[in-house]
């Protein structure tokens, strides 16, 4: 069950393989793996190492992931598998990204059944890359939609074009992390190219798909006020200024010994953000104000959050109950 032949490769002379399911294109020879570490040539053949393969399994709120504009107060069911396309020196994730953890096998059926047995709002493709279980990600995804369910990707974005184009009219929602604005970063940190990562953020809003955005702020490495501005007006050019953005606080993990990202620089960050666009929030930091929604037009409070808990004080609807105004969030 934890092979499958894979989507979107091209078969080489002398028994390589392509693949082309993201910007790396690897090159892979028989018997060796993609950067993913979960793509495998298989005597010329491209073989997907992680289908139905499940290191993580939670029932989540949807604001974990965080998706603070997509059915607030809701909990969703969360699902991760192993292996990344980034090789990040930060990675929050590294002991199923890059390791390889312990899994249980599960067939899409398996997931769709577990969250209307939960009460889910639907499935959440998280915890590592979901990308890089495309071929399961896809599968589930359609039979989710069949039974009345969300599809959510929580996700690194780097995926070539025509894989995206199949997987768009599957996911309702999309959490893309944009860890930076800057191809040096990119490349030296997290090992890849952000210029794609963007393209697949315009694709997902032009498809119709809900999108929020999240940076981890890295102390001295991707924090620096032009390069935030710069992604910010992006985001508010690009995908619109209903856009919710994510600023999350940096804590040393994996490769990287950083110093936690002072709380200064992030509030700064989400005072410059809030110039551009209407929506803008900190993660890992305890600031009430800066998790909380706010009507753009009359500045009353719509949505709450304590931690985890949510309360809709101001929506009726999707509209701001003190002025009418209809705001960029979508509940039931």
């Amino acid at each position: 069950m934890t092979a499958k032949e894979a989507m979107y490769y091209v078969k080489l002379p002398g028994g390589k393989v392509e693949c082309h399911l993201c910007p790396h294109t690897c090159v892979i020879n028989p018997g060796g793996r993609g950067v993913c570490r979960v793509r495998e040539n298989r005597e010329g053949r491209l073989y997907t190492r992680n289908y139905g393969r499940c290191s993580s399994l939670a029932l989540d709120p949807i604001e974990k992931k965080p998706l603070y504009h997509f059915y607030p107060g809701s909990l969703i069911l969360s699902a991760g598998t192993v292996g990344c396309n980034f090789r990040c020196e930060f990675c929050q994730n590294w002991e199923i990204a890059q390791d390889e953890p312990e899994t249980v096998t599960i067939t899409p059926g398996d997931l769709v059944h577990k969250a209307r047995e939960t009460g889910s709002l639907g499935i959440a493709y998280t915890y590592s890359e979901p990308l890089v279980w495309y071929e399961f990600v896809l599968d589930t995804a359609r039979l989710a939609r069949e039974a009345g369910l969300k599809n959510v990707m929580v996700t690194n974005g780097f995926i070539r074009p025509e894989p995206l184009a199949g997987l768009l009219p599957w996911i309702d929602a999309w959490n893309i992390d944009v860890k930076g604005f800057s191809l040096e970063f990119y490349r030296k940190i997290v090992h890849g190219d952000y210029r794609p990562v963007l393209e697949t953020a315009a694709a997902a809003v032009k498809a119709g798909g809900h999108v929020e955005i999240t940076t981890l702020l890295v102390t001295g490495l991707n924090d620096a006020p032009e390069e935030l501005q710069e992604l910010v007006l992006w985001i508010a050019n690009n995908l619109g200024v209903d856009t919710p953005l994510h600023f999350s606080r940096y804590f040393p993990r994996y490769r990287l010994q950083a110093p936690p990202t002072p709380v200064t620089i992030l509030r700064r960050a989400w005072e410059m953000a809030r110039r551009y666009l209407h929506y803008v929030y900190l993660g890992n930091v305890d600031d009430p104000e800066a998790n909380n929604t706010y009507c753009p037009v009359c500045g009353e409070l719509v949505i709450r959050r304590t931690g985890y808990h949510v309360s809709l004080p101001g929506l009726a609807g999707r509209s701001c109950r003190s002025c009418g105004s209809e705001l960029a969030i979508i509940v039931n």
